[in-house]
């Protein structure tokens, strides 16, 4: 098996562990309950899961989305979280490969997915998982500038320690003359993504900021045309920037050129 789709096949099976993983921080960081303990029971009959029924979509399916104990209703979201993680890893491993800055990307898309679950369930994005994300971020990030065993590229990570601080300055802008706009979460995680972005490169990080704003738009223009949705009516933004930082990451070098030579 080549190289790549290895990877690709091991972040997968990875992503479906962290995914289950993922299930719990959704539900309990924003109620302020530990993601350690007590452990995962039954909402009605408050027996715990057993390790069997705890399976990644398998448990889910072999069960058929109920509980072992009192036949309670599971949510289809869990198994749909699970597989949908274990799809964004195998995405993320096949895109970057065996390489040092693989780590970086899959703490970003596993936060990712958790940050845009709550914010979409509770237009919040907690501090809790935000915050701690600058030192791993800054970390990660430094490994794969380090590069052991390749060449070397410290530029890259002034560049994300620059690109967050601009990211964030200018979203905090923005909360300052606009505070109905978006709110300080969107702020600390703008920083946070912008690391991530300028760390590729600039032109990541313009179409990366661009694509949040403008999917953003485009989704709160929907939901407002369909009324859905009300000229006043709060709608969170930080999916939209999260995945319009995926954007920039994939194929903002690619964007960023089309555009630079259109122009030039």
């Amino acid at each position: 098996m080549p190289v790549q789709a290895l990877t690709a096949l091991l972040c997968g099976v990875l992503g479906l562990a962290i995914g289950s993983f993922l299930n719990v921080v959704v539900w309990r960081v924003p109620r302020g309950e530990s993601v350690v303990s007590p452990r995962s029971a039954c909402p009605r009959c408050r027996h715990e899961i057993r390790a069997r029924d705890n399976v990644p979509v398998l448990s889910w399916l072999v069960l058929r989305g109920r509980c072992r104990d009192c036949g309670e209703s599971i949510s289809s979201r869990y198994p749909a979280v699970e597989a949908g993680t274990a799809a964004l890893f195998a995405t993320v491993g096949w895109s970057a490969g065996p390489s040092w800055v693989l780590p970086a990307y899959l703490y970003l898309t596993a936060i990712g997915v958790a940050l845009a679950l709550i914010d979409l369930d509770s237009q919040r994005l907690p501090d809790k998982l935000v915050l701690p994300s600058y030192p791993m971020a800054l970390v990660l990030l430094a490994l794969a500038s380090w590069n052991p065993g390749g060449a070397s590229d410290w530029g890259a990570l002034v560049r994300a320690v620059t690109g967050g601080a601009v990211m964030f300055a200018v979203y905090l802008l923005i909360v300052l003359l606009y505070p109905r706009g978006m709110g300080q979460g969107d702020v600390k995680l703008a920083g946070v993504l912008g690391m991530y972005l300028a760390w590729a490169g600039w032109g990541n990080l313009v179409v990366g900021w661009f694509a949040a704003f403008l999917l953003g738009g485009i989704v709160g223009i929907s939901l407002v045309a369909g009324r859905r949705a009300g000229r006043r009516t709060a709608i969170p933004f930080g999916p939209w920037m999260l995945l319009g930082a995926a954007t920039g990451l994939l194929v903002g070098a690619q964007i960023s050129g089309w555009y630079v030579d259109l122009v030039i």
